[in-house]
């Protein structure tokens, strides 16, 4: 199967953990894309979804899903989006899509977060894949030095700025050992708005597409 169908394929399976009559907590991303289709398409009834990015509110709104604020909504029962990484514990690299933070406040208003992906994303240990960083514009420069210092090499994402007005450092070079340490040690780096590590938010199941069908990981 292509990596495309795999999408698909998980896209459709996370249908089964909406409930009728509830509000859903949605992410950004490719294969968020295909689960928001699979939900419009299913004719399943939600009281409305919280998105987690401008472009994941305009194709549900396209699709006559109802978009809430995450202002009027004081939890969740699950929310459902993609990973750029994910290990056996359920933490994750997030960010490729620059919606991060958007995707970590939605992520804590929900009960159960119901990771996405296709079989490459699950790894041993985090940090293969790029870990991007929102940060306030004007310390983007004093926060590459603090990776450097660690050795890894981060570079500004050319041409992107966030829908928070912010920009996107790309960090390479890492090996994430313990993601909950190092994702609470940057967040307090002045000038970081959110790192890409979902170690706090972090997955409680992972549908995960295979050549085989989709496979469920569960994580305590």
């Amino acid at each position: 199967m292509t990596q495309d169908e795999l999408k698909t394929l998980v896209g459709q399976a996370a249908l089964s953990y909406v409930e009728a009559g509830s509000i859903v907590g949605v992410g950004t991303g490719s294969t968020v894309d295909k689960f928001i289709d699979a939900l419009a398409a299913s004719g399943l009834k939600i009281a409305g979804a919280v998105s987690s990015s401008l472009r994941s509110t305009e194709r549900m709104k396209g699709l006559g899903i109802p978009v809430l604020d995450a202002a009027e909504v004081k939890s969740l029962r699950v929310y459902i989006d993609g990973a750029d990484e994910i290990d056996h514990a359920g933490h994750m690299i997030k960010g490729g899509g620059a919606a991060l933070t958007r995707e970590k406040i939605v992520a804590d208003l929900a009960e159960q977060f119901v990771c996405i992906a296709d079989e490459s994303k699950l790894v041993k240990v985090l940090g293969q894949f790029p870990l991007p960083v929102e940060v306030i514009p004007m310390a983007a420069a004093q926060i590459a030095r603090r990776f450097e210092a660690l050795g890894a090499q981060a570079t500004l994402r050319a041409g992107v700025v966030t829908d928070n007005s912010c920009h996107i450092l790309d960090v390479r070079g890492l090996q994430i050992a313990d993601p909950q340490a190092f994702e609470a040690d940057v967040n307090q780096w002045p000038g970081v708005v959110t790192v890409g590590v979902f170690a706090r938010n972090r997955a409680s199941v992972c549908l995960l597409g295979t050549a085989e069908g989709v496979k469920t990981l569960k994580f305590d």
